[in-house]
């Protein structure tokens, strides 16, 4: 797992207006919760939070709160303005030595799908799973390889094993599938039609040549 320290400043107030004057400073307000103390307000500079939020490690934070160290602790929540997308707050969680803690962990396929060399899409619908394991065995990534996925095969959640890690996703949940690329598809449909066509029976009805022959 990747380590950051990362400096905050407490904080006494909640209001609208003195939150909107953190952000104005580039810096973003969030909770510290451990199961010791009372939680803690306070903020960090968006340079922190984003390399926090924005990227594909989980990272175990040394929190130091107006220059003392407060504790270990991992990022668990993250709320966006709808319209910047911006971080507008954060929760971290203090962990706490030999026991067990739930969190979020970013996802890396490795290997190459065989199911795209014949003509499919890799498909990822599961950036991140949430687990739950001792913080000694928390990873910076899980590794989920591809390398036997054919043509509309998918990857579960049930079909997942890590050492020392439990996954809490249900079971059903697909992580990766190779689907049939929408050109594909649209070939698929344009064949089975003309394949369609050419098995209807032939419809021969009576023509005029009979009726001229009557009298």
């Amino acid at each position: 797992m990747a380590e950051l320290v990362i400096n905050a400043e407490k904080r006494e107030l909640s209001t609208k207006g003195y939150l909107n004057t953190l952000r104005k400073n580039s810096k973003v307000p969030g909770v510290y919760y451990t199961q010791q103390e009372q939680p803690l307000n306070i903020a960090i500079s968006e340079y922190d939070i984003n390399r926090l939020v924005y990227t594909t490690e989980t990272h175990v934070v040394t929190l130091k709160i107006d220059g003392k160290e407060a504790g270990i602790c991992v990022l668990k929540d993250v709320q966006f303005d709808p319209l910047t997308d911006k971080v507008i707050h954060f929760d971290f969680h203090g962990v706490t030595v030999g026991q067990e803690f739930e969190l979020q962990v970013p996802v890396s396929l490795v290997g190459q799908a065989p199911g795209v060399r014949e003509g499919g899409m890799l498909e990822q619908f599961l950036h991140k799973l949430d687990v739950a394991c001792l913080p000694k065995y928390i990873p910076q990534q899980l590794e989920i390889d591809v390398s036997e996925l054919n043509l509309n095969d998918s990857i579960h959640v049930k079909d997942l094993s890590f050492e020392n890690i439990r996954i809490l996703n249900p079971e059903e949940v697909i992580v990766v599938t190779v689907s049939k690329t929408r050109e594909a598809m649209a070939v698929d449909e344009t064949v089975e039609g003309e394949e369609e066509a050419a098995t209807e029976p032939e419809v021969i009805g009576k023509g005029s040549d009979d009726s001229e022959g009557e009298g």
